[in-house]
């Protein structure tokens, strides 16, 4: 057992704790502080076996009297005096045996004989009294501090006290640290989302497509670092080009990665010459062996062929294109099928459209029509026609900027919630 310092007094011991806090201060090593700690504490209070837990919790499991349960355990962070059996045997929750109750009520708690104390654990067979402080930040227990002795009625009130004191400067420290691992932690995602929103923007076309007898510009306005949204053309021919817009489900860096997987794949099938319809078709069956059941991708794939002035198409899901006619009407072109990666054979068809001079079609992604304003009203299709008919004079890329402004004065100068991607083809 640990012997106690004969004769020190109380300004002894508080000079000893600053020093130990001090000490262990200049540390940002967890494990290191906590170890600190153990091998500086027997020359303030005496044990045999000592221990430091601290709280972890599972994420919420299942709902109950509509407050959601989650588990709670102790981890080992750091340990003295027992033998490793002790250890794999001691598997406490919140409310079991002593520092299990000093968790629940954020109070010490001392048993001079835990022989007769019904809360006590045996976890140590040769323990006969026990001392345990709850650690706490911010008015919440986030571990214990938990000493064993073999003797009976080992501790007293200022031993409590003392150890009261040092869990405390402990709760700072732990504090301090997590502190500085979660800064860490947000620099390290930081610098990976900048990264990756280098190589999306990689992933766009440098420049709008040129084709004779229209003007084509698109753009992406993304919410986040990195977007689910997504355009892309390709030249098949000197008269005809590949246009894609996609929007894939949710957001940030898993969004943008399945989007990486999306460009790939139709590129692909494009290079190939597949026909809208099968490339869809294909990419579908690729997305639905590769993406978790919970994720899919809205798409609009169609060939532009300026000789012809047709659109061959084919829409899996995506939001309704909307085609202007010279004269100011409208109408969307709602004709389509189920987004990508939902089922295994879902059957995609082609369909055509002629634009015609001076039409305008208008591709773009929910991010455009379900922007709410602070009323939560939302900016929906008839704006959106309002707004191209306003503007269809313009070049497409100033047609862009008209209705991305008209947008953002919508939403108060707040922006759309989701990302938003325009794709505009003017028939000259």
């Amino acid at each position: 057992m640990q012997k106690r310092v004969a004769g020190l007094s109380t300004i002894d011991k508080l000079r000893m704790l600053l020093d130990i806090t001090k000490t262990i201060s200049r540390s940002l090593d967890l494990d290191e502080v906590l170890n600190l700690v153990m091998d500086t504490l027997d020359s303030l209070i005496p044990y045999d076996a000592a221990g430091i837990y601290l709280v972890k919790c599972s994420q919420p499991l299942f709902e109950t009297d509509g407050k959601l349960d989650e588990t709670c355990v102790f981890h080992t962070q750091a340990v003295r005096g027992y033998e490793i059996d002790d250890l794999q045997e001691l598997h406490l929750k919140m409310g079991e045996g002593l520092i299990g109750h000093v968790a629940v009520t954020g109070k010490p708690y001392v048993s001079q004989d835990v022989r007769r104390d019904p809360r006590y654990i045996n976890a140590r067979p040769r323990t006969n009294s026990e001392m345990v402080a709850p650690i706490i930040s911010n008015s919440e227990v986030i571990g214990v501090f938990d000493l064993e002795s073999d003797e009976l009625n080992a501790y007293s009130n200022d031993d409590l006290e003392v150890l009261m004191l040092l869990a405390s400067q402990v709760a700072i420290i732990i504090e301090k640290v997590m502190l500085h691992d979660q800064l860490i932690e947000k620099q390290r995602l930081e610098t990976q989302l900048e990264v990756a929103r280098q190589v999306q923007l990689e992933l766009l076309p440098a420049r709008d497509p040129e084709l004779e007898g229209f003007d084509i510009s698109a753009y992406n306005f993304p919410t986040e670092e990195v977007s689910g949204d997504y355009y892309d053309w390709v030249r098949i021919y000197d008269d005809q080009i590949g246009i894609v817009i996609a929007d894939v489900s949710g957001k940030g860096v898993p969004a943008a990665l399945l989007m990486s997987f999306l460009r790939a794949s139709l590129r692909a099938a494009t290079h190939i010459g597949y026909a809208p319809h099968i490339s869809m078709s294909k990419v579908n069956y690729l997305l639905w062996e590769s993406i978790e059941r919970n994720q899919f991708v809205t798409a609009f794939y169609g060939i532009l062929d300026a000789t012809n002035r047709t659109l061959s198409y084919s829409n899996a899901g995506h939001s309704p294109p909307l085609l202007m006619k010279a004269d100011g009407t409208e109408r969307f072109e709602e004709r389509g099928g189920v987004p990508l990666g939902m089922f295994r054979d879902s059957r995609y068809y082609e369909y055509f459209e002629t634009i015609e001079p001076g039409e305008v079609f208008v591709l773009y992604t929910d991010g455009v029509t379900e922007a709410m304003n602070s009323s939560d009203e939302e900016y929906e299709r008839d704006r959106l026609v309002a707004a191209v008919r306003e503007c269809r004079h313009l070049p497409a890329r100033e047609m862009i900027d008209f209705i991305h402004r008209e947008l953002t004065a919508w939403t108060e100068g707040r922006g759309a919630h989701d990302d938003v991607t325009f794709f505009i083809i003017k028939a000259l």
